[in-house]
């Protein structure tokens, strides 16, 4: 299950329950056993005596414990480099947190950017809030959001809803809609004050089929318009 391509290589964020007693969910427990017993895998935590007992409660190796990095808003900025360099070699980084989501408005926000700006694949194993979730795999700025949902379904009135956003929202937007409308809405974005904004779409989120795409609408336009009848999210920056 675990084994799926996209948790092969690049950055893997680990979501972790908010309560220590619960149990993590089980792909996240069958990754961190796969990255226990491989060399060329890092494990990032933000506390190390936080991940410890974390650690040890779910019955994972103690030995690798030595091992992890610590990666916080004190480390961050010094660990980045040789953490590229580590994934630019073909080698897989977990990203673990003390409890919850991982680079979501945490110092893993500007990891996840440079992944992407690197080429680096990014993804996460299984996590329930997918507008967390998208955000958090954007890798923009999300300090400050603004959740849009689902835009007007007729096409007069869903312009005049990107028009209104592109003027009251400086801050990332995420937005929603049904899976036959992906390439509408793409079209719509090309047309709209927010055309020069960076995208971030996101296709089957949580799924072995899951792909991210970033970049300017146009440009996501021509490599993603024929897509049809996917579920997706969008996020702008």
């Amino acid at each position: 299950m675990a084994q799926a391509e996209r948790f092969k290589k690049g950055l893997i964020l680990i979501p972790t329950p908010l309560e220590e007693s619960l149990p993590l969910e089980p792909v996240a427990l069958e990754l961190l056993h796969l990255a226990s017993s491989d060399p060329n895998a890092l494990i990032l935590v933000e506390e190390h005596k936080v991940a410890r007992n974390r650690w040890i409660k779910w019955g994972l190796p103690r030995e690798r414990i030595d091992s992890f990095v610590i990666f916080n808003e004190h480390t961050a900025k010094s660990e980045e480099k040789r953490i590229l360099e580590w994934l630019r070699a073909g080698k897989r980084v977990f990203v673990m947190s003390d409890g919850g989501l991982p680079a979501f408005c945490d110092p893993g926000m500007e990891l996840v950017n440079l992944c992407h700006n690197a080429g680096i694949s990014v993804t996460a194993s299984p996590f329930p809030n997918s507008i967390a979730l998208a955000l958090a795999l954007s890798g923009f700025d999300h300090r400050e959001f603004h959740f849009s949902g689902f835009l007007p379904a007729e096409a007069g009135e869903r312009k005049k809803s990107l028009a209104s956003i592109a003027q009251k929202y400086a801050c990332t937007v995420v937005l929603m809609d049904t899976p036959y409308r992906l390439q509408s809405l793409l079209k719509d974005l090309v047309d709209s004050p927010l055309k020069n904004r960076n995208l971030f779409i996101t296709t089957s989120l949580n799924s072995d089929s899951e792909r991210l795409y970033r970049g300017k609408p146009q440009a996501l336009l021509s490599e993603i318009g024929s897509l049809n009848k996917v579920e997706f999210m969008m996020v702008l920056e």
